[in-house]
């Protein structure tokens, strides 16, 4: 009887230590299991679209210059005028990151400078996208700009002819104003005569519609501003900047006018537009 009941202890025992062996490898791949799955949750945010940047100094058509930079047909010597058209590259330590091109041109009217500057985005954090990382960058590009949240202007604001010749929108009725008045005698009394003297007089405010402004068609996102600076007594500049994002890159257009003759102002439609024409080609590439 003792005999037997050794071996059955014995047997009891054996059991119980195979119990805990099973039951801690059962907890171990539970452990791992969760950690499998911990590992896999977390992934990674998707890079951008783009992961090359174009040539910036040949990402413009030498026809654009023509039109942006009217100088260059007035360069008659041919070896200077290749040049003109080719630009100064920007000084850049990583071109699939940032590029840019600037160019100068003066003529017998006005002096002209036009740069454009892409700059490709990549974020360093897993969890955010180029995408998101360039649209942060853009957004601090805009909001440092200032830029209006009103909405974009009607067609009909934009297309008004008579607001590009004049700093305001009542263009043709100043100019009206002011050829009656140059024709009238100085001091004849005319309350009108001295209105439209001012008016004509103070066209450094930018014409109704082309305001600074959000652009919705154009990229993913992109802003128009419009500043115009100097007096009466100088030269006024006026500076065009366009600025869009189109996936993880971001591209500034900077184009500025300065006329030789003192109180001349540089046309706000006629430059918007052709810095608006260069952006959407260059968009076009970009997504080609």
């Amino acid at each position: 009887m003792q005999r037997k009941a050794y071996a059955t202890g014995i047997a009891a025992l054996l059991a119980a230590l195979l119990a805990g062996c099973t039951s801690g490898s059962s907890g171990g791949n539970d452990i791992s299991d969760k950690n499998a799955d911990t590992s896999t949750s977390t992934v990674a945010a998707q890079p951008g679209k783009y992961r090359t940047l174009p040539e910036a100094c040949g990402a413009v058509s030498h026809d654009t210059l023509d039109s942006l930079l009217p100088g260059i047909a007035q360069i008659t010597d041919e070896e200077q005028r290749a040049k003109a058209y080719a630009g100064d590259a920007t000084l850049t330590y990583d071109t699939d990151r940032k590029v840019g091109c600037h160019w100068k041109i003066e003529s017998t009217d006005a002096t002209d400078r036009l740069s454009v500057d892409f700059e490709r985005v990549v974020s360093y954090d897993n969890a955010v996208s180029d995408d998101s990382e360039a649209q942060t960058i853009y957004t601090q590009l805009e909001t440092a700009a200032d830029i209006p949240e009103s909405a974009s202007p009607s067609p009909a604001e934009s297309a008004s002819p008579s607001d590009s010749v004049s700093g305001s929108p009542s263009a043709s009725a100043s100019a009206s104003a002011s050829a009656s008045t140059s024709a009238s005698p100085a001091g004849s009394g005319d309350p009108s005569s001295s209105d439209s003297g001012s008016a004509s007089a103070s066209p450094s405010t930018t014409p109704s519609g082309l305001q600074p402004r959000t652009l919705s068609d154009l990229g993913d996102e992109a802003y128009l501003d419009d500043q115009l600076s100097g007096s009466g007594s100088t030269a006024e500049q006026r500076t065009v900047t366009v600025v869009f994002r189109t996936s993880n890159v971001v591209v500034t257009i900077v184009y500025e006018e300065q006329p030789m003759a003192t109180g001349t102002v540089p046309d706000s439609k006629e430059m918007q537009d052709r810095a608006q024409n260069l952006a959407a080609q260059l968009a076009e590439a970009l997504n080609s």
